[in-house]
């Protein structure tokens, strides 16, 4: 590891990943390009039947062994059907939100290469005065590929369960903020990335560190399950977004404003059919805290329903459970095409991480 060459900054790194398009289910070329880092830095790597890909770092067996995780996958769309016009009707996959859809560019992710196309919005002059304010659903949209028949679609590769997602795009804004496509959670691999950077290179003892990107999370949150069951974490770090609540829409929803630094989960739960969520282990956020205070850091808190994340299902595995925490940076925008964060968050992630991992001592206490 001496000799590895760095990897890019934690900026763009984001953006990189951010520019490949990974649905759920279909994560194989996200997994490719941050394998490619890992081997960068001479760590070995493996995936497994469902794709997640896994590296671990070994440290004091004493100590309790961490499993830090973020999700590769992106929500989007499948091709439910094929028109005998070429146009094409899609299936939701995730947690799209139908009123930021209409007009928005798409990929069709086919066997013979990526296809851009873009979700139909019916002619400005045409609509009714009822129209004009009423967003359609998922359902009654049509994709528009540039083809003419069924078959010329069918030609181009595109076929009954082709993948799509929001066409990959990265701005930069003003003040290095980025925005773009599946922030949530590229973002969170670059962080996870030079967080396996900084473990790597350390000299001084840690715990064993399991370094996990899983697969499927915006489709049903449990892609990560195998490789959790590997690892067998004493503890449990996901990184994920942190609702972001400085625009005007959101200010009534808590205190975590972009570019105010990392953040900690302190409750969540989903609210909308699955009754889980992760209320946090006391002792990690003491870790968390203290971590803060030493890195000279601020450190945000977050409390939301309608927000749920994989390690939900991880906290309850094992015969004694596994001690979570959600571990985050703040981002705008969620589940839209167009998604904002600061670099400078990210960055005070990996520091936030690395000194609360290295402050982990073999007796710390997870009984509760």
């Amino acid at each position: 590891m001496s000799g590895a060459l760095p990897l890019p900054s934690v900026a763009d790194l984001t953006i990189e990943l951010m520019l490949i398009s990974g649905l759920s289910g279909y994560e194989s070329r996200v997994a490719a390009a941050i394998a490619g880092h890992l081997d960068t830095l001479g760590l070995t790597h493996s995936t497994d039947r469902l794709g997640n890909l896994a590296c671990t770092i070994a440290g004091d067996p004493d100590r309790p062994s961490v499993m830090v995780f973020t999700h590769m996958d992106q929500l989007g769309f499948v091709v439910r059907k094929i028109e005998d016009n070429g146009m094409i009707r899609l299936e939701r996959l995730g947690g799209v939100p139908e009123r930021a859809l209409a007009a928005q560019a798409v990929v069709l992710c086919t066997a013979q290469g990526d296809l851009p196309a873009v979700i139909a919005n019916k002619s400005h002059h045409a609509t009714t005065p009822d129209e004009k304010y009423k967003v359609l659903p998922y359902a009654d949209l049509y994709v528009d590929g540039g083809f003419a028949t069924k078959a010329q679609a069918r030609a181009a590769g595109v076929n009954i369960g082709t993948p799509v997602t929001y066409l990959p795009r990265a701005i930069t804004l003003a003040n290095g903020r980025i925005a773009g496509t599946s922030i949530d959670d590229r973002a969170g691999c670059a962080a996870l990335l030079k967080l396996a950077e900084a473990r790597a290179r350390s000299t001084a003892p840690a715990p064993t560190v399991h370094f996990v990107w899983s697969v499927q999370e915006e489709y049903n949150l449990r892609g990560v399950l195998p490789a959790a069951t590997a690892c067998a974490p004493d503890i449990a770090l996901q990184i994920d977004l942190l609702l972001a609540c400085d625009t005007p829409d959101m200010e009534t929803r808590g205190d975590v404003t972009l570019g105010g630094g990392a953040g900690i989960s302190m409750y969540s739960f989903h609210g909308r059919g699955t009754l889980n969520g992760v209320i946090p282990h006391p002792a990690l956020v003491r870790l968390f805290e203290d971590a803060a205070q030493s890195a000279d850091l601020p450190l945000q808190r977050s409390a939301h329903t309608g927000a749920l994340t994989d390690l939900s299902y991880i906290q309850f595995m094992g015969t004694q459970g596994v001690a979570c925490l959600d571990v985050g940076f703040p981002m705008r925008y969620s589940h839209s095409a167009l998604e904002v964060v600061d670099p400078a968050d990210l960055h005070a992630l990996v520091t936030l991480l690395d000194t609360a991992i290295c402050a982990i001592s073999p007796h710390m206490a997870l009984a509760r």
